[in-house]
This record gives C-alpha cells, structure tokens and sequence, in this order.
C-alpha cells in the first residue's frame, strides 16, 4: 500500500483475511504498508472501495497499536457491501482515508470509561476498547455494556468471552430476544445501567448504536449525572462520501465526516435531527 496524498483518491490494499461474525457481518483485514504512513485514531473510518461498485465509509474496527494491518467489519446492506463480502484473501479494494476525528483518547486517559454498545455499534467501539486494554495501566475503571437483537447477532463472541474472564474489566451483556441456549440477561440495554455504580465526575460515557437506543441510554446516563461534555456518541451513520462534499451528513451546517463521527453531547444536544 502506497499512501495518496490526495483525500480524493483511493490506495490500493490487499484482503489478507477474512471471516464471517453473523448471518449479516463479515470481517476483513488489510494489509497496511509500514513505509505508507497510514496511521489512526480509534472512531476513525475509511472510504472502501469496489471498482466498478462504488464505495462505502466503514469503521475501523482493530486497534492502532497494530501497524501491519486494519480490522474493519462491513454489514451487508446494498451493493458495496455485499460485494465486500464475497471478496476472499487475495482480493484488492480501494480505500481512502483515515477519515473524520476520532474519540478523544487523551482526554480520557486516567478516567473511569463505560463503554455501551448496541448492536453493530461494537464495531467502532472494538477499535477504542482494545487500545485502552493494550494500556490498560493508563485507565482507570473499565466497563463495558453490549446489547444485542438476539445471541445470533453478537459480534466478536470469542473476544467477548476473554474480556468476560478478565478481572480488570466489567462486562455485562443483553439480548432482546433470548434463545434457549441463551442463559444471560435479556432486555433492552438500558436495563444494565440503574445498577452500576459510578463516579459522574470521573466518568466518561462512550456511546455507540442504533439510533433508537440514544435517546432512552441519554436519560439513564442524565440519571448517573455524567457530565455531557463526558459522554461521547457516533453518528457514524451519516456518512456516505467522508469529505464533506456530497451533503449526506450535514446538520445544520456541520458535516459528520469532517467534525466527527464522534461528538460529545453537550455539542449534539441543541442540533435538531442529529440524535
């Protein structure tokens, strides 16, 4: 992989793995060049091209510490992404970026995090995740809630299973919709939060998911009084062309790809439409 400098045009990487996480979710890593440059911040995404398809922005989902190859997992939801998802190792895509800001890792640096993710939202999250637990000497207390539709749609399941053995970290997982082989909790993922006990002033909230989900976590987190300068969301789903010039994502004059996809909610809370 040879970097551009130009935003505009993509570079050419190669798929150098693949596997399958759900029915809907692939994960795919490519292969990252060390003389390119390329370098990221966890929130961050890439432009993933399909010649001849189009393009899509996906989130990338590895941590930065790895500097040989990003992780990114892609939803098959049209025609970008269900050609991505039949492409095998070996393969080559366009991919330009990174694209947008990030979350604020120096900020949170020595900080209580709680992590809340619905959904494909884990994805995003993954990247920040495994950074802090790869320094894990630099944050404080770590938890970590996700919800899923039902047991068939978490995400990461192995990975999942090492941070539940973890004696550093709390995780606490939901589904909506249990199997019989589930034996967890099960409801919406709001129902995880009246009973953590946290310390508002030293707590950041990182929230990631469906749109529906933001207004009912808010509330349980106003509830917790967690600052809203302390509680970071995605609006990842936005986006389309990452630059700013196709108007896809802009609210009131701020365009998502460029200010974010990470906002902290005092500076979303007076944006209409943009929860």
């Amino acid at each position: 992989m040879k970097q551009n400098n130009s935003i505009f045009l993509p570079d050419i990487v190669e798929v150098i793995s693949t596997r399958q996480l759900t029915e809907m979710e692939r994960y795919i890593e490519l292969k990252i060049d060390d003389t390119s440059g390329f370098t990221f911040n966890p929130g961050q995404f890439v432009q993933l091209s399909v010649f001849g398809i189009g393009e899509a922005p996906i989130s990338i989902s590895s941590s930065p510490n790895n500097k040989d190859a990003i992780g990114l997992c892609v939803r098959k939801a049209g025609d970008v992404t269900s050609a991505i998802h039949k492409l095998e190792k070996g393969s080559y895509l366009g991919m330009r970026g990174p694209l947008g800001n990030g979350f604020p890792v120096e900020e949170i640096k020595g900080k209580d995090l709680l992590f809340i993710a619905g959904g494909l939202g884990l994805a995003p999250l993954r990247s920040l995740i495994n950074y802090v637990l790869e320094k894990r000497d630099d944050f404080a207390k770590i938890t970590i809630l996700y919800g899923a539709k039902n047991p068939g749609e978490m995400l990461f399941t192995e990975e999942l299973e090492l941070w539940r053995t973890r004696e550093d970290i709390e995780l606490n997982m939901t589904v909506d919709k249990p199997d019989k082989d589930w034996s967890g909790k099960s409801g919406v993922i709001t129902r995880l939060i009246p009973p953590l006990t946290v310390s508002p002033a030293n707590t950041y909230a990182l929230v990631v998911g469906p749109p529906v989900m933001y207004k009912y976590v808010l509330l349980e987190l106003q509830i917790k009084q967690i600052p809203e300068t302390q509680i970071i969301m995605s609006l990842e789903r936005r986006m389309k062309c990452g630059v700013g010039k196709c108007g896809h994502c802009q609210i009131n004059g701020m365009y998502v790809c460029i200010e974010g996809p990470e906002f902290s909610y005092n500076t979303l809370k007076f944006l209409s439409e943009a929860i």
